[in-house]
């Protein structure tokens, strides 16, 4: 069972809806001891850095996630939760993250180097590059997933980059550490390749269960 971090400020219906088409059983929950009955997790996330960071450290789920990921269980981010899992984010001033991997959350300038300017969010479906193998990724072939997203990840650690997009820059699109993975994207909405990757995913989370 997938335990979604319900800490108000996450996407939780077209979550929970994927992982129902997907049959995969799960809980929407804030309440920790209820949490800790899942196997694995998904933490949700739309809005600021600083907001996110403010409702986890509140409600002492910050410190559930580092138990739960100490103890061995499986984590994904999506989107804004992709991005709590790093250091730091510039966002609304500089706020700590959970630290699970490295690097910080910077916004994009929405200028290229050659003085041209580009929208920002980064909003509408961009193709993935593949740098790594990954449980993730088992049946995925190359295609495209639905980014909305004004701040990206920076880091210098290459191993936690699994897949890019480019919008002037590099994006981070997936990343994973051991048992710890996120999507810059939307996988519950970005059609058969992103239901695929909830559903390796899923497929993980009871592995590491049995």
């Amino acid at each position: 069972m997938i335990g979604i971090i319900d800490y108000g400020m996450g996407n939780l219906y077209s979550v929970s809806k994927a992982l129902e088409r997907l049959n995969v059983p799960y809980i929407v929950e804030s309440d920790q001891n209820k949490l800790s009955q899942a196997d694995g997790f998904i933490l949700p996330g739309v809005g600021s850095f600083k907001d996110a960071m403010h409702m986890l450290t509140e409600t002492k789920l910050d410190s559930f996630i580092h138990e739960q990921v100490a103890a061995g269980k499986p984590l994904l981010g999506i989107c804004l939760g992709m991005q709590l899992l790093f250091e730091e984010s510039e966002e609304n001033g500089l706020t700590v993250g959970l630290k699970l991997l490295p690097g910080r959350v910077v916004r994009f300038t929405g200028m290229t180097k050659e003085g041209k300017r580009y929208k920002v969010p980064h909003m509408g479906w961009n193709g993935l590059a593949f740098h790594q193998s990954s449980p993730l990724f088992d049946g995925v072939e190359r295609g495209h997933v639905y980014f909305v997203h004004s701040y990206y990840v920076q880091t210098d650690d290459r191993t936690v980059v699994l897949a890019s997009a480019q919008y002037d820059v590099e994006v981070p699109a997936i990343v994973g550490r051991g048992k710890i993975f996120g999507t810059q994207f939307h996988p519950e909405k970005s059609g058969a390749l992103g239901m695929r990757l909830l559903q390796n995913y899923a497929r993980l989370v009871e592995r590491e269960r049995n």
